[in-house]
């Protein structure tokens, strides 16, 4: 099979998948309550124990007290990415906060939240 048409094959099948996928339901972000966040956290976080969730208004982010320490779980698409509040700084933005954490795979994450939302974050954030 010549390569243009390999190609061409490779490039509709992957573009129809996606299509799909998107058509299916599938792209949809995730969205977080306090039981699913606390849920997925135990399952990037199996040994933390959740004591309290603190979730976003618009239900993409939460603010997670475990017996390690506070973290902070967002959700990726379809699914959530969390990590814990160490060696992490703080600033305000026009729409939220912006984490940034000493880690090269999530460096900065953007949250947003509503005026009273961000200075109730900051207060328990601070506060640990």
């Amino acid at each position: 099979m010549p390569l243009d048409i390999l190609l061409i094959l490779v490039v509709v099948g992957i573009a129809s998948i996606a299509v799909m996928l998107h058509l299916s339901g599938k792209s949809k972000r995730a969205r977080l309550t306090s039981n699913n966040a606390g849920m997925a956290w135990v399952r990037h976080f199996p040994d933390d124990q959740v004591t309290n969730v603190m979730v976003a208004k618009d239900g993409h982010a939460a603010l997670v007290t475990t017996s390690a320490g506070m973290g902070l779980i967002w959700s990726f698409g379809a699914d959530t990415v969390a990590r814990h509040l160490v060696d992490v700084s703080l600033d305000e933005t026009k729409h939220g906060l912006r984490f940034k954490f000493s880690d090269f795979t999530a460096p900065s994450v953007r949250v947003a939240l509503a005026p009273e939302e961000r200075q109730t974050w900051c207060k328990t954030i601070q506060a640990t």
